[in-house]
């Protein structure tokens, strides 16, 4: 595997490999990789002939009160783990490397889009997100870029952005990958305490209800988000950011609960803030 520290690097192995008749598959994350990152290696290893990960804590998507310098990391763990799974580079850029001293130039969806579910509390995220995402597309120039639907705002928006700049991308959704006990993995679930750990089931809990709610027939989103906060509220650990119902294309809020409605939250779990979501109709969460 490639280790690429340069966008020089990464823009001329990209461009060779094109020339070579390989399709090129990118993976952004930002480190910390667990078996969520490795299932959306494993798609794009299926999907293309060559695959690119990035592994880039992005500080322009971390607000002033976030966890910027104490999101975890652990680069050669991460190198393993993507060698392991056939990524055949990785872009491992310091911040001077992808943002000039003077940087000024930023990608945002000027739409209320944004300003939903976690734009509510998060008001720079996405133009952080859609910045740096924007930056790997033009430094690898994918055929497929693979992201995860735990973060399925994430995931809505980027596909807008995509489509609104012309990118010729095809996006892939990867479904949520849960440790055993139903837990959405998560590189931040690593700042819980082992009682943390245990009340941070409250989430999947919430989901699954949630999925049983629907599936039942029920249409209402009040009396769905009603049963799920509740179910929350009940763990002494927890405060709810969010939860809600919103279209899963628009993110606006849901009228019905009708097939492709995104049941989405975000949740303290002490001080760590942990999200996890479904689609009515969909697969499995």
């Amino acid at each position: 595997m490639i280790v690429a520290k340069t966008v020089q690097e990464v823009r001329a192995q990209a461009a060779r490999w094109k020339r070579e008749g390989h399709t090129v598959g990118l993976v952004p994350t930002m480190g910390y990789l667990h078996e969520g990152h490795a299932s959306l290696v494993d798609k794009a290893r299926s999907m293309c002939g060559k695959v690119v990960a990035s592994d880039f804590v992005n500080p322009t998507q971390f607000g002033p009160n976030e966890d910027l310098e104490a999101y975890p990391r652990d680069f050669d763990q991460d190198c393993a783990l993507l060698e392991e799974h056939g990524c055949d580079l990785v872009f491992y850029p310091s911040v001077e490397e992808m943002y000039a001293p003077d940087a000024a130039t930023y990608v945002e969806i000027l739409s209320d889009m944004p300003k939903q579910l976690c734009g509510r509390t998060r008001p720079i995220h996405f133009r952080g997100v859609c910045t740096v995402v924007s930056k790997l597309f033009n430094i690898v120039q994918p055929d497929f870029a693979f992201f995860g639907q735990k973060d399925a705002q994430q995931l809505a928006i980027i596909r807008r952005m995509v489509r609104e700049l012309s990118y010729g991308i095809e996006i892939v959704a990867c479904p949520i990958v849960r440790e055993a006990d139903g837990l959405a993995k998560s590189s931040r679930n690593t700042y819980l305490s082992p009682e943390e750990r245990q009340a941070a089931l409250v989430l999947s809990r919430a989901v699954f209800r949630g999925q049983e709610l629907a599936a039942s027939g029920l249409r209402s989103p009040r009396e769905l988000l009603d049963a799920m906060t509740a179910l929350i509220q009940a763990e002494p650990l927890a405060r709810i950011d969010y939860v809600s119902a919103v279209d899963g294309v628009t993110m606006m809020p849901a009228q019905e609960l009708r097939e492709g409605v995104l049941v989405a939250m975000a949740v303290y779990i002490g001080k760590t803030r942990l999200i996890d979501n479904f689609i009515v109709g969909g697969a499995d969460a």
